[in-house]
Formats: structure tokens, C-alpha cells, sequence
């Protein structure tokens, strides 16, 4: 049975994508807003925690690299937490046993999946998304379960003093000046959602750069999954305001750091969008016409 008079030891799990990662953070928020003493941890993969890093909200950041060897190490170390609660924002089995055998009491999961029912957990239904909200919404969801009033639904990543400076110097050792236009063109989704050919990306800098020839705008490209061919045809535009940096990012806290400095984000629906919107950044998606990938459901707030 919930109470409020026990310190409150909350997991939040989401062990799938960047950008749905993202979407827990608005929960992470309103939940440290409503239990200010609370004790709130995430359980996430190794590199999607770096979306949670200095995070004011979050005490603990635990990772699952969901290695099978490694389950029990796993919920060994949920043990040692003592958690009181624990929110499953994406239904999966191995973390649904995760939370069982880490003797979470209070366990909070999506649907009627059968081994949500096995493990005695507490669902919300997504009434088979009708009305469709957004996603971070549907996480929320959890987080209401446990009394959370809100419809503050933003989606927050935060940086140091020492990121911002050192995301701002990368740029100017670039010869991209602090005053410059940089809109940023990130054409990959290392296959979380089908999106445009190159040819179609190719097409749409064209018509950037033309449209705004007498504005100091730069264009960065940043995804490594461009081709070589894709990389000549930029090449042959022999435009110097073109700037390729996709060689030039290191892991997921550096793709946030450069993100940071856009003044206008263009990507397809996938994790770098997200970020940015995380980022408060002018962002401009591209959808593709799966339903699972509706801009209503996964597009920026």
C-alpha cells in the first residue's frame, strides 16, 4: 500500500533508446517536485545514462549493459538501494524479474504482459493509445500511479559550467565563430526508424544554403552514418560554410555537448532530436508514416 510518511526510494527504469530516455526525464522531475526527500535512481544502459548525468532530480544512476551473465549482478546491486518503488516505463522481462527478485514491494509496470502478472506488478494501461498522447505522457502515467500531479510534460538534459565551455571551444577550434548561424543536419537513426534517402537530405542543404546565401549561417553534419558518396557530393558543393564533425564525436555526452550550441536542429525521428528538444533547441522533425513513429506520439515538445 502506498504512504508518504516512509522515505521514499524510487527506481525509474527505461533500459531501451536515446530518445526514450529522454522521455523519462520529465517524470524524474515531477516526482523529486512531489517527494523533495525522496531517494530517485535510474536504471538504465551504460551510455543512455549519460542523459541523465547532473541531473539535479536523480541521487544514483545504475546501469543494465543487459548482458544475460550479468542479471544477478543486477539486481544485487538494486539490493543494496532498498528501494521502496519502482516505475517500469517500458515493459521489459528481464527488468520486470529484475525488480521482482530485488524485492522492490512497490512495482509499477505498463499492461497486463504476462510476466508483469507472474511478478505481481502494478500496471497502467495505455487503453491501446486511444486518445494518443505523447510518450513522455505515458511515462508520466507511472509516476501519477504513485500520486504525482502534473502536465508539466518538458524534457530536460542538463551540462556543467566546464561542458558548455568546452562545447563552445570546439566549435571556435573549428573556425566557426560563437556569432555564427549553426544549424545542425543529423541524417541518421542507426535504423530505429525508417527516414529519408541521401539524395532527399542532399536536396534539402541545397535548398538551405541557397535560401539563406546572405545570412552567417554554418551547416554541421553529424552523423556517422553518412557514405563516402553522401560525403563527396557535399564535398563537391565547395561550400567552406559546410562543416563535416561526425568524425570528430566521441560518445553520447559529446554528441549532447555539441548539440547544445545548434540554433537549429534538423533530424529524422531518433535520438539526437530528442536531445535537442531535451536541450531546448529549435528543432525540425522528419517523421516517417509509421504509426509507431507518429510526430503526436514521439514528436518535440
Amino acid at each position: 500500500m502506498f504512504s508518504r510518511k516512509k522515505q521514499k526510494r524510487i527506481l525509474v527504469v527505461r533500459t531501451d533508446r536515446v530518445g526514450d530516455v529522454c522521455y523519462i526525464t520529465p517524470s524524474l522531475r515531477e516526482l523529486k517536485s512531489t517527494f523533495p526527500d525522496a531517494y530517485i535512481a535510474t536504471l538504465t544502459q551504460p551510455h543512455t545514462g549519460n542523459l541523465i548525468k547532473n541531473n539535479p532530480y536523480v541521487d544514483s544512476i545504475l546501469v543494465d549493459d543487459l548482458d544475460k551473465n550479468k542479471f544477478w549482478n543486477v539486481v544485487r546491486e538494486l539490493r543494496k538501494h532498498k528501494f521502496t518503488h519502482a516505475l517500469l516505463m517500458q515493459p521489459t522481462e528481464r527488468a520486470a524479474y529484475q525488480l521482482f527478485f530485488a524485492g522492490i514491494p512497490y512495482r509499477v509496470g505498463v499492461g497486463r504482459i504476462l510476466y508483469e502478472v507472474i511478478t505481481l506488478m502494478r500496471s497502467v494501461s495505455r487503453n491501446k493509445y486511444i486518445p494518443l498522447r505523447h510518450e513522455a505522457d505515458y511515462c508520466m502515467d507511472l509516476a501519477r500511479k504513485i500520486v504525482v500531479v502534473t502536465d508539466n510534460l518538458k524534457l530536460e538534459i542538463y551540462l556543467t559550467e566546464q561542458e558548455k565551455t568546452e562545447a563552445k571551444d570546439f566549435f571556435i577550434n573549428h573556425g566557426i565563430a560563437k556569432n555564427d548561424l549553426k544549424v545542425f543536419f543529423h541524417f541518421g537513426s542507426l535504423g530505429s526508424a525508417p527516414h529519408w534517402n541521401e539524395e532527399k537530405y542532399l536536396s534539402l542543404i541545397k535548398k538551405f544554403c541557397a535560401t539563406y546565401s546572405d545570412k552567417t549561417y554554418r551547416v554541421i553534419l553529424t552523423a556517422r552514418e553518412m557514405s563516402d558518396e553522401f560525403k563527396r557530393k557535399i564535398a563537391e558543393l565547395n561550400n567552406s560554410r559546410i562543416h563535416d564533425i561526425s568524425s570528430n564525436i566521441g560518445d553520447l555526452r559529446d554528441m549532447i555537448k555539441i548539440i547544445s550550441q545548434a540554433d537549429l536542429f534538423f533530424a529524422p525521428s531518433t535520438g539526437p532530436l530528442h536531445i535537442a528538444d531535451a536541450l531546448d533547441i529549435k528543432c525540425v522533425g522528419l517523421f516517417c508514416h509509421r504509426n509507431a513513429s507518429r510526430p503526436k506520439l514521439h514528436g518535440v515538445l
